[in-house]
């Protein structure tokens, strides 16, 4: 099982298979519009466009389990990412990533790197795991690690 053998949906409703990014690395990420760590978008979008050239993407899957911190329907966060970030990188739409309605894909993600004691919990907005171009999680990082600190990392995959 890897990453490739789920499927999300768009902010636009549209079904989308991670397969469609076979071969790719990838960073995917809980967001939020209304998070301290919102800002994160401009980091997250100047990753995607380094490196979109040499096979990687960002994902992103906004979340309203924290603090009811992406509140808006996909249009008002289509909206929000578009105006206020520039936003290029895929969206998807709204999921949740802990508990029994959890995603598939961030039950899978969560069970395959654990954060910190162990946990599998997301603790927050802007949750970042980082697939290989075979589909397998390689890392997890933190809210508090910053798009930007992760270049290297992203770098040594491609």
């Amino acid at each position: 099982m890897s990453v490739y053998d789920f499927v999300a949906r768009t902010l636009d409703g549209r079904e989308s298979r991670l397969d469609d990014w076979r071969g790719q690395v990838l960073l995917v990420v809980n967001v939020a519009s209304n998070c301290g760590f919102t800002p994160q978008y401009a980091g997250l979008e100047q990753l995607h466009r380094t490196f979109k050239d040499r096979g990687f993407a960002v994902l992103g899957f906004p979340c309203n389990q924290f603090g009811a911190q992406e509140p808006g329907s996909a249009q008002e966060i289509a909206d929000f990412c578009s105006t206020e970030y520039h936003v290029s990188f895929p969206m998807m739409s709204k999921v949740e990533v802990n508990g029994s309605q959890a995603h598939p894909l961030y039950a899978y993600l969560k069970q395959q790197k654990k954060g910190v004691l162990g946990s599998e919990a997301i603790k927050w907005n802007f949750t970042k795991f980082l697939v290989d171009r075979e589909g397998r999680v390689v890392d997890r990082f933190a809210p508090i690690h910053r798009p930007e600190a992760l270049a290297s990392a992203i770098e040594a995959l491609l």
